[in-house]
């Protein structure tokens, strides 16, 4: 397996990808976060990162959302150099994310939370006071995802009150009011209980089957990941260490030395 090559290389043209790294490197002061990555997500497929702690992969992540300017390298949205572009920017390109602390209005329902997200989306203002008419073109969305993620029973529940696996599908029925092309799941797991875990897999795969969504996920739950994703990029103290099939992946001896323990 060659890390240093581009998945995708070498094997005849193809579609423009959905999302494309090329170079991306960071800097601060003296220490290089990340060097030199370069991958493609073909536009359909899921992707998952991997590395232990401190490897890069959320860095990467807000590399290519516009959380971080980088130093070196691009990002690129379907052809598109968005290197340049706000976060706000890219998200209207069509790029989602997660992060791995929930990002919700605790106080509101669970429906409102979705509306509110339609409604930016559809270029309409904010509204927390004024309650939506019936037949609301948010409020429909906003029922019909959450319907679509297993939460159309909970649509006047509190959103603090869920439990963390509902709140982590909340996040994704908010993502999905956006319409996002390529979406970026940074450790959608965490803290979620094992109970829940096979349910919120269904959800994540779901926006690739249901919504046409490219993903790009992080996840250290390695029996979910593995059961998702169609390639898995491993990160090293910065480094892309390999990019491949997860088979390919799992068997190979640098990424198990560095990453999943020696070889036995």
């Amino acid at each position: 397996m060659t890390s240093t090559t581009p998945a995708g290389a070498g094997v005849g043209p193809s579609p423009t990808p959905a999302l494309e790294v090329r170079g991306l490197s960071l800097r601060i002061g003296g220490a290089q976060i990340l060097e030199d990555i370069s991958f493609v997500v073909p536009t359909g497929q899921v992707v998952g990162v991997i590395g232990p702690n401190g490897a890069g992969k959320t860095t990467l992540f807000n590399l290519v959302s516009g959380v971080l300017a980088p130093t070196g390298g691009q990002v690129l949205l379907d052809g598109a150099d968005v290197t340049g572009r706000t976060i706000t920017q890219r998200a209207n390109a069509g790029l989602g994310r997660t992060f791995q602390t929930s990002s919700l209005f605790p106080g509101l329902s669970v429906e409102e939370n979705v509306r509110l997200a339609s409604q930016v989306h559809e270029g309409g203002a904010i509204s927390l006071v004024r309650f939506p008419r019936p037949g609301d073109p948010a409020s429909r969305r906003a029922r019909d995802l959450l319907g679509s993620v297993g939460l159309g029973d909970r649509l006047r529940h509190r959103a603090g009150d869920l439990p963390h696996g509902d709140k982590r599908k909340l996040e994704i029925a908010m993502l999905l009011a956006t319409d996002p092309s390529v979406v970026l799941l940074d450790e959608p797991m965490a803290g979620v209980a094992s109970g829940d875990v096979p349910g919120l897999t269904d959800v994540i795969r779901s926006l690739h089957r249901d919504h046409g969504c490219t993903v790009l996920m992080v996840e250290h739950h390695m029996e979910v990941l593995l059961g998702l994703v169609e390639r898995v990029a491993v990160l090293h103290f910065g480094h892309l260490l390999a990019i491949d099939t997860p088979e390919a992946v799992m068997a190979d001896p640098t990424v198990q030395s560095a990453y999943l323990g020696e070889p036995a």
